[in-house]
């Protein structure tokens, strides 16, 4: 689907974006208002999640704002209602966190996505319902590329409560007939991620660090691969797979099949932005015990089920992305 689809398809309808002040959420807010849609956001901005409202300065006359938790099970009964599109984005996204509390993945990530699950069942049963999870199920992988047959072994609490929140959307398309479409994310990376600290995020904290002519440390040798993400393609998959009828039930991996090592993430970053400066260091016991090592996905299900691939280069994105925060770096230090 072209621009001009996907405005015929999303013009008039009602979406609700749940994280909708975050870095997805809101990208996806602002793309989905330039459609034609009636856009409604949740978020309860929850410290250190990058929930901001500047995020949707663009639409901030046209998308309603509700500051709310999706645990609110009343709230969340009222918001589906008459809805069109859930774009189920909310959670705890941090790694560090579940590692020491594992209380929020358990009650957001899960309990959190059974209600709006419920919700959506009992009041807003022909809406589509596109959930937001990562590429972190898998764990740790003996085969690359990774497709979507790959057995899952999350490393982590956050890891672990996506997939069970995978199962349990799963679980409501398959038992209760509703439209639903799981989304494996990886390493996404642009305007409007947060930029206070690197528990999450990892390009777009090593480009603060550029732009503030500072160190980005390189763990090992730098040679570890992953694929990295222009939000602009993320926003797109979410849209064409909730436009098409064929992804309904389904799981794909969102992510760019043209790999890159993280020394030369951190190379194009420097060129790109023109400051800072790279050293090695070597694997605390701790991270090493939490590395995943090499990871890039396959993306050839997305790329057949909907037509969707990465359309913006590497280099091509880091630069819009500095374009951006040079202009509004005080909305995000």
């Amino acid at each position: 689907m072209d621009h001009n689809q996907l405005q015929t398809y999303y013009s008039g309808k009602k979406a609700l974006i749940t994280g909708g002040l975050g870095f997805i959420g809101s990208n996806l807010a602002i793309k989905l208002v330039t459609l034609g849609a009636e856009v409604t956001i949740v978020d309860v901005l929850w410290p250190d999640h990058g929930g901001n409202l500047f995020n949707i300065e663009p639409v901030k006359k046209d998308a309603q704002v509700n500051i709310c938790d999706v645990r609110d099970e009343c709230a969340m009964r009222t918001l589906v209602k008459g809805k069109d599109f859930i774009f189920h984005l909310a959670g705890q996204c941090s790694h560090v966190l579940g590692q020491s509390d594992p209380y929020p993945d358990i009650d957001i990530n899960i309990h959190g996505t059974a209600i709006i699950m419920e919700a959506v069942k009992k009041n807003a049963p022909e809406a589509v319902t596109v959930y937001s999870s990562t590429r972190g199920v898998y764990g740790s992988v003996d085969k690359l590329p990774v497709n979507e047959e790959t057995p899952t072994d999350p490393k982590g609490l956050y890891e672990l409560s996506n997939l069970t929140a995978e199962k349990l959307i799963k679980f409501y398309g398959d038992v209760h007939g509703l439209k639903v479409v799981n989304l494996r994310l990886s390493n996404i990376y642009g305007e409007r991620s947060q930029m206070l600290h690197s528990k999450f995020g990892v390009v777009n904290w090593f480009i603060r660090l550029a732009m503030m002519d500072e160190t980005i440390t390189v763990f090992g040798d730098g040679k570890i691969m992953r694929d990295f993400l222009y939000i602009d393609d993320c926003v797109n998959a979410f849209l064409r797979t909730g436009a098409s009828g064929t992804a309904y039930g389904e799981t794909f991996n969102v992510g760019n099949d043209q790999h890159t090592t993280i020394l030369e993430l951190v190379n194009v970053i420097l060129k790109v932005v023109g400051s800072g400066k790279s050293r090695f260091t070597p694997f605390s016991k701790e991270r090493a015990a939490q590395e995943p090592g090499d990871f890039y996905p396959d993306i050839s299900k997305i790329r057949q089920a909907v037509s969707w691939e990465p359309l913006i280069s590497l280099e091509d994105g880091l630069l819009r992305t500095t374009e951006y925060y040079r202009r509004y770096q005080k909305e995000y230090w």
